[in-house]
């Protein structure tokens, strides 16, 4: 029986958050959450961790560029690791399943070797370097007597320093650096924000910086205009300077100004394109006729029928007379016609 050895310590890049507990995880279901996972791995950062003594039922998303690499986890493994591929989702993709049991914490409260962990990752049909890693338990044996007080790897774990970085989508490989709170950074937005939020706090940042302005204004024109003289323009001496770049960025009242000014010449368009105008009142088609004028035509069309019909009957009875002058010259009776 080959057993563990203490590992050099390495962390590891793990998906920042918490699965819960799930005392069983399907073939499908593991699946699953490795094909959602190549979505939600594309705008969200890993952290770098140790896998230190897990709960029964955890469940770990990893990215291990290398997924045939031991993973230490401070548990003892008093069996070795075996691997199998199963077809999964009607045999779409194919889940390679690495498992491990019999497993203790050295130095414990752990009597018998009942832990178990198996890895899945997606062989095919996926992304073969995210790892789902979950721990269960298995009907526990006797721990081997020379191995339980001897640990897996040397305590205290050392700190971990590394910024998150993103594994995958078109961030691949950028690290996500924290933004400390300075005294210079009151007016700019927090990260998370939402957009109506962050409008909010910029349109009060402006607020009171116009509020200072006109105090300024009052205590000017107050101490040094004369009669008949125009208040110049506030003064900006270097201790206001000071204060503005403190309240807001340049970026940030550019926006704000913009936006706003934007708000307003819509208010303005909207009246004037919709406001002044009346609805149009609802006629029917024929009203816009007059009636004397269609009975004037109607009744000088029905002389022109009256004249074209008169015409075509003096046509017709003089077709008719030059027919029997044709007959009565032949000598033969003219044919009539019975019905």
């Amino acid at each position: 029986m080959a057993f563990q050895q203490t590992q050099q310590e390495t962390p590891i890049l793990k998906y920042p958050e918490d699965f819960g507990l799930h005392p069983n995880v399907s073939l499908e279901n593991a699946a699953n959450m490795l094909f959602r996972a190549i979505q939600t791995s594309q705008t969200q950062p890993y952290t770098w961790t140790f896998i230190d003594k897990p709960q029964e039922g955890q469940i770990y998303l990893l990215f291990m560029p290398n997924p045939a690499q031991s993973l230490n986890d401070g548990i003892r493994w008093q069996d070795q690791e075996n691997r199998y591929t199963m077809a999964v989702q009607r045999g779409t993709r194919e889940l390679e399943v690495a498992e491990v049991k019999y497993g203790f914490i050295p130095n414990s409260q752990d009597t018998a070797a009942w832990r178990m962990r198996r890895r899945y990752r997606l062989h095919k049909g996926g992304h073969p370097q995210l790892v789902l890693v979950h721990y269960s338990r298995v009907p526990p044996i006797q721990i081997v007597p020379s191995l339980l007080n001897n640990p897996v790897r040397h305590y205290p774990l050392r700190q971990i320093t590394d910024p998150p970085i993103y594994v995958m989508g078109d961030r691949a490989g950028q690290k996500v650096f924290p933004h400390p709170a300075g005294p210079h950074q009151g007016g700019m937005p927090q990260v998370g924000m939402n957009p109506q939020a962050m409008i909010t706090q910029q349109n009060s940042n402006m607020e009171a910086l116009e509020r200072r302005r006109e105090r300024e204004r009052t205590r000017d024109g107050s101490g040094g205009v004369g009669v008949g003289q125009r208040p110049g323009p506030p003064r900006l001496d270097d201790d206001e300077s000071a204060d503005e770049s403190e309240m807001l960025s340049t970026r940030t009242l550019a926006i704000a100004r913009y936006r706003r000014n934007h708000e307003l010449m819509e208010e303005v368009f909207r009246h004037a394109a919709f406001d002044s105008k009346k609805p149009l009142s609802s006629k029917r088609i024929y009203e816009g006729f007059d009636k004397a004028e269609l009975e004037a035509k109607i009744v000088k069309l029905q002389d022109d029928v009256r004249a074209l019909q008169a015409k075509a009957a003096e046509r017709q009875a003089q077709k008719v007379a030059a027919d029997d002058v044709i007959v009565t010259a032949s000598g033969h009776a003219p044919m009539e016609l019975t019905t």
